[in-house]
């Protein structure tokens, strides 16, 4: 079964932490990850990061001359995993790899029950659980180190042939440790609980715990095996097919031939034209290969059925509600409330935006428009850093003392490149290593929130890996809520520092636009999936439906002050997350929520909320996001506990009218 229990012992896909399609077509673009827990595998949360050229991944750290103004950027260095692609170190721990599933099958295989039940089973068993984690911990560096690679450089042959190679490993050597969540979610729950017992299995308790709760969905052994080995040929192939096109795709604007990322950062543009253009750009390129795109939605919506059908799902988000850990009930008072708000939030200020820009109707390009009154200065990465850093330090000096590891260890890869990765995300690794960030920076006012975000999750993957590789991951709903809640660090930062009127009027429009971005645009996201997925049951759907859908739940999401012209109704087609993590997109909506609550304790808490934030952060996966919102006094499972995080954002909204 694809459970989060065998998390590393899989090929490698995507990052649980990216910013792709956190603004859509604007710079803060993110799926996919993270320290997440998720139906995919650790090494699934690789959609990480370049530094690994065929000879020279683990270079000594650079910086890379960017455009006037940004400053040198980072490169990071992978040699903490691996020196290259060719490293001798990567045959020998694959050859290990190999031998010790083998080895562990051998040891375990068909025993599990009886041995558990024996009064020495909680040592046993515990023992088994250790090797289980030191193979899990293996299989995630060599999962790692290839999808940090290939998102660094996805269209160059050596490293995609490494990429499908290694993950071709991973899924061989795995299928030997199949059978160990398998057998052990078949073992009576009293004999279980009695092994537990024991001090050295009681340490994975919450393991085990969360691994019994995928017990009704998990099928007979062959089947379990045969959907894990046709996984490479399934759902992993089209993953790839997508990163590779999409990285392939150029647009042409201004008589240039762009990549995805700097085409979608003119959407951010201060020239109108410029963000036309762009606009224009994408949509005929997206339209000249909209056949290949609906295939792969197609046929990865259809994918997920058939699994979930096999495994009992009832509903189509329900194997992500699973692996998040939380509640449908939850999910859907969220999505409620939030389209509830749509008329009070992204309606109400795309008016107002519109009449900053003395227009009636803002077009769909316009939407992360700088505002006219906004400043123009490009901001350097020396200051980008100097403002994160100096929010962190000003709420725990622990949390800046991590987060300037990333800078100072060579853990950023800043620069935007020919066939990297779009959007921002970090990489959690393993926990004998360390996290990654990647994101593609272009000097925005946005670019320095996106920093603070993935820097959140970075400092939240630090803390968490003392659990462990099995207990360290995090579900999406509590990783999302480390990132934001450093996004709110660094703008309330930014905010007290700056004194000029409308420069104030602009940094609160602009954070009221990311949050928007991250709610809103997030449930119409997940609106958008749900209507997917929930047609694809009976039969394929066109480009042309496909885009009649996501016109529909961005109509409603956006409102009447948003124009949407022509070439819009393919703009699904690059989001990342529908493709290696459905039904994702919630997360962040969650995460934001459920910060603007956790910040409003902070602000009028006594002494010691950092320290209990860290400690919540430290927790990894070893506690239910309830228990771990409890110090703080919220309940997310309350039903106005959504409208508060929401009443936040309206808050900043009516604060702007009352400056126009």
């Amino acid at each position: 079964m694809t459970s989060r229990a065998s998390s590393a012992l899989r090929k490698p896909t995507k990052s649980t932490q990216s910013k792709s399609a956190k603004t859509g077509p604007s710079k803060k673009a993110k799926p996919a990850k993270t320290s997440a827990k998720k139906p995919v595998s650790r090494p699934a949360a690789v959609k990480a990061a370049r530094g690994a050229t065929a000879k020279s991944s683990a270079r000594p750290a650079k910086k890379v001359a960017a455009k006037s103004g940004i400053g040198a950027l980072p490169e990071w260095n992978l040699g903490d995993l691996y020196m290259g692609i060719d490293a001798p170190e990567i045959a020998h721990d694959l050859a290990k790899m190999d031998s010790e599933c083998v080895a562990f099958e051998t040891d375990y295989k068909g025993k599990l029950a009886e041995h558990v039940a024996r009064e020495d089973g909680g040592e046993w068993l515990a023992g088994a659980v250790r090797r289980y984690e030191a193979i899990d911990d293996l299989a995630g560096r060599l999962g790692s180190f290839a999808g940090l690679a290939h998102a660094g450089d996805s269209v160059d042959p050596a490293i995609s042939k490494f990429y499908g190679d290694i993950s071709e490993r991973l899924t061989a050597a795995s299928t030997h440790l199949l059978f160990f969540p398998l057998e052990l979610n078949r073992i009576d729950d009293a004999v279980i609980e009695r092994a537990m017992e024991t001090p050295a299995l009681g340490h994975y308790r919450p393991w085990i715990e969360d691994l019994r709760k995928d017990k009704p969905y998990q099928l007979e052994d062959r089947v379990e095996q045969l959907f894990h080995e046709k996984s490479q040929t399934g759902y992993s192939s089209w993953n790839r097919l997508f990163d590779q096109t999409i990285a392939g795709l150029r647009f042409q604007v201004g008589g240039k031939e762009l990549a995805i990322e700097p085409t979608l950062n003119f959407l951010q543009d201060r020239d109108g034209a410029k963000r036309k253009a762009a606009a224009e750009a994408l949509a005929k390129t997206f339209k000249a290969n909209e056949r290949t795109f609906a295939l792969i939605t197609n046929t990865l919506a259809k994918d997920k059925d058939i699994s979930d059908r096999w495994r009992g799902f009832q509903d189509v988000a329900d194997s992500r509600h699973l692996n998040n850990r939380v509640e449908r009930e939850v999910v859907d008072a969220l999505v409620a409330s939030v389209r509830a708000a749509y008329p009070k939030l992204s309606h109400r200020y795309y008016h107002l935006k519109a009449r900053w820009f003395k227009k009636k109707k803002l077009a769909h390009w316009d939407r992360n428009a700088p505002l006219p009154f906004a400043a123009n200065a490009t901001i350097a990465w020396p200051e980008a850093k100097s403002m994160v850093l100096t929010a962190y330090r000003g709420f725990s000096p622990e949390m800046a003392d991590i987060a300037q590891r990333f800078f100072d260890q060579s853990w950023i890869d800043a620069p935007v490149r020919p066939g990297k990765a779009p959007g921002a995300f970090s990489h959690p690794t393993t926990p004998s290593a360390h996290p990654y960030v990647l994101m593609n920076y272009q000097g925005k006012p946005r670019d320095v929130m996106t920093l603070a975000h993935e820097l959140g999750h970075g400092v939240h993957q630090v803390l968490a890996a003392r659990q462990g590789a099995l207990m360290a991951p995090t579900p999406l709903t509590l990783a999302e809520t480390a990132s934001v809640f450093g996004e709110m660090l660094t703008f309330k930062r930014l905010l007290s520092e700056t004194k000029d009127a409308r420069q104030r009027q602009a940094l609160l429009a602009g954070k009221v636009e990311d949050m928007i971005n991250t709610v809103v645009r997030q449930i119409a996201f997940y609106s958008f999936e749900r209507a997917v997925h929930t047609e694809r049951k009976n039969g394929e759907l066109t480009a042309e439906r496909l885009g009649q859908i996501w016109m529909s739940v961005q109509t409603e999401s956006l409102g009447e002050a948003i124009e949407i012209k022509p070439g819009y109704e393919n703009f699904w087609m690059y989001i990342p997350h529908f493709i290696h993590s459905p039904f994702y997109v919630y997360a962040y909506a969650f995460g934001d929520c459920l910060v603007n609550s956790l910040y409003a304790v902070y602000e009028h808490a006594a002494d010691g909320f950092a320290e209990r934030y860290l400690a919540m952060l430290a927790a990894g996966g070893t506690k239910h996001y309830s228990e771990l919102l409890k110090p703080f006094g919220l309940d997310a499972k309350d039903p106005k506990f959504w409208d508060g995080g929401l009443s936040v954002i309206a808050g900043m909204i009516d604060e702007l009218e009352r400056m126009a």
